[in-house]
């Protein structure tokens, strides 16, 4: 990419995973760390740093503006011989000095490094704290797991392959190596394994190996797979599953509710299946009733197969090296399951193809027996078991500040006739179906992202984040933080009192041309929700305006070029002063290209103004001329 087509990807996505901007007055620590992460992060392909742009804070609609690199030779030729001295290897960076808005900016790409050349780190900090990986928008210092993932790609053991201490043969339960047997004779009862001895089994399976004296003895994956209970509460005393049941929606809310837990340990394989009864014997049930069939059938209110595949992704994929259990929360609306360790495959790429295993032999095993895929596609079944059950989608936080993976599934019908009526609080924002789908998520959970918008709606990034900016501009969603981890929570005008109306919105009733208590009637389209409300407050908008203007506006098409659009609206703002969302209607275009391509340009010439310059980001915020036109 070059540095025109940079800028624009950060103006519309903020700095993300392959692209960071800064000012780069010198080749400092932050910009080498950068460089570090692109070249380690796994699979990422490389990134690319734009040096010589700054973030407007202050703005409206913060962006990024050209601020130019004083000596680009110079920076150019000192962060060339940095990357080649400072790091454990040489890195070979592609730099080129460009030019934006006549300033000289310099474009650097870094390639990913070769497996067997990772992990890159600074020579002078040593391992692991030397070593970066680029996790969202920001650089992150390596754990030993991150270690792991460089090493295990240079074909080294893995942590579940090494021997544990003070461990013996006799620690293996025999009832433990039966139940493998019939797990995996139940998926291939041609399997070639099942007719060696035990010893044998546990040898190809990585169970069991030499230690230095030449004795067999079991290793991580061999012990936690079919280790006795006394042999697991010794070795790995909190290697456990916590059931816990908490009265209302919030952890702990008084502190005079206690919560009741359960304590599961066992084998792996039993494990699992004592955790999913465990759930399912508490968990609300959905009554049905089969074609044909006389007698009711309960289900639960989570699909099986998803709550099967979540339970192993938190048993496969946690972090043995960490002293904390798995827990499982059962709130009164949702289910949350957390387990130990931050996903090892970048939060923004959760759910596509291929998979990053902690414990490789372990999974190994695991997929062996069906239990489990090793292709990466447990997310993904996840999310299509729960919108094939009509539930809302399931949410998933690599969180590596706290070291945990949380999934939480809600237990919430989508877009029943209760959504559809609460909906119409927002009526005049003439919400698509994505930003309604996403408006129900952020009621449930309290939070929304740019990941779960395109998990929940199939869209694109930059899709999302333009649809969640409109949202926030409405004043129904409040943006946190920054880049690719940004995430929004809801407002109080969202989630305000059950069944309080919003004071432009109008009630529902079963004439209405709107909303109504019938999930069809909100449309497959991307557009609106109902294109003769579009139409006819578009109509309303022109009936104000005089008659000359008017026919600017009517002649106006869809590739007229952005002065002439700008024209027209500093011509709008002199007649009277205009929302965003008044002027994408009037104008026939998406609010955000209205705000990119014309607003931000407009204020920056000061040939308009906002009506409420101290609170740049008000639901009211509306744009006049400088010069009102008095005629």
């Amino acid at each position: 990419m070059n540095a025109y087509e940079l800028l624009q990807r950060l103006n519309l996505l903020d700095e993300n995973e392959r692209i960071e901007a800064k000012r780069a007055r010198e080749s400092g620590k932050s910009m080498l760390e950068t460089i570090c992460a692109f070249a380690n992060e796994p699979g990422l392909g490389g990134g690319w740093l734009l040096l010589g742009v700054i973030r407007e804070e202050m703005a409206l609609f913060p962006g990024y503006e050209v601020e130019g690199v004083s000596h680009p030779d110079k920076l150019s030729a000192d962060l060339a011989s940095q990357c080649a001295s400072v790091f454990n290897q040489p890195l070979r960076v592609d730099i080129r000095t460009e030019t934006l808005d006549d300033k000289p900016v310099i474009v650097v790409f870094v390639p990913e490094a070769m497996p067997q050349d990772k992990p890159v780190y600074f020579k002078s900090t040593g391992l692991p704290r030397g070593a970066f990986r680029r996790i969202g928008s920001s650089d992150q210092r390596c754990t030993e797991d991150d270690l792991t993932i460089f090493y295990q790609s240079r074909q080294q053991e893995s942590f579940d392959a090494g021997l544990v201490p003070d461990a013996e043969l006799d620690d293996l339960d025999e009832a433990a190596i039966a139940d493998y047997r019939q797990a995996r004779a139940e998926a291939n009862p041609d399997a070639e394994e099942l007719r060696w001895t035990d010893t044998e089994l546990l040898q190809a399976l990585k169970a069991i190996r030499r230690d230095a004296t030449g004795q067999w003895k079991p290793t991580v994956a061999g012990l936690l797979l079919f280790g006795k209970v006394l042999a697991l509460r010794r070795s790995f005393p909190m290697t456990r599953v916590d059931y816990i049941r908490v009265p209302g929606r919030e952890w702990m809310p008084h502190a005079e509710r206690r919560f009741d837990t359960v304590e599961l340990r066992a084998p792996l394989f039993s494990l699992l299946r004592r955790t999913q009864a465990a759930i399912l014997d508490d968990l609300p049930k959905a009554f049905g009733l089969d074609e044909g069939s006389l007698q009711r059938s309960d289900k639960p209110v989570i699909p099986l197969r998803a709550l099967r595949e979540a339970l192993v992704n938190a048993l496969m994929h946690r972090s043995y090296r960490t002293h904390a259990p798995v827990q499982v929360i059962r709130y009164a609306n949702r289910l949350e399951i957390r387990n130990p360790g931050f996903s090892l495959k970048s939060p923004e790429h959760l759910g596509e193809p291929g998979s990053m295993p902690r414990n490789p032999t372990i999974a190994a095993v695991l997929h062996e027996t069906r239990f489990a895929e090793t292709k990466g596609s447990g997310i993904r079944a996840i999310r299509e078991a729960m919108d094939a059950a009509g539930l809302a989608p399931p949410l998933f936080e690599s969180d590596r500040g706290q070291d945990q993976f949380i999934t939480q599934f809600l237990f919430h019908h989508f877009l029943g006739e209760d959504d559809i009526r609460w909906l119409g609080r927002f009526r005049e924002l003439h919400l698509s179906d994505e930003e309604a789908r996403a408006l129900i998520v952020a009621r449930e959970a309290g939070v929304i992202d740019n990941a779960t918008y395109r998990a929940l709606n199939k869209v694109d990034a930059l899709a999302a984040s333009a649809a969640l900016r409109k949202l926030r501009d409405a004043g129904l969603l409040s943006q946190q933080g920054r880049g690719s981890a940004t995430w929004y929570q809801p407002t109080e005008r969202l989630i305000g009192k059950a069944g309080e109306q919003d004071s432009k919105s109008e009630p529902l009733s079963s004439e209405s041309d709107g909303l109504s208590s019938k999930p069809s009637s909100l449309s497959s389209k991307p557009g609106f929700l109902s294109s003769n409300l579009e139409s006819e407050a578009r109509n309303t908008l022109l009936n104000q305006l005089p008659g000359q203007l008017a026919a600017r506006v009517g002649g106006l098409g869809q590739r007229h070029p952005p002065e002439q659009v700008r024209d027209l609206v500093v011509a709008l703002c002199q007649y009277q002063s205009w929302k965003v969302e008044e002027l994408s209607l009037i104008l026939s275009r998406n609010p955000e290209t209205i705000r990119q391509n014309y607003l931000r340009p407009l204020l920056a010439q000061k040939r308009i103004v906002m009506t409420l310059p101290d609170t740049p980001n008000s639901p009211q915020q509306a744009y006049r001329s400088m010069e009102r036109n008095e005629s």
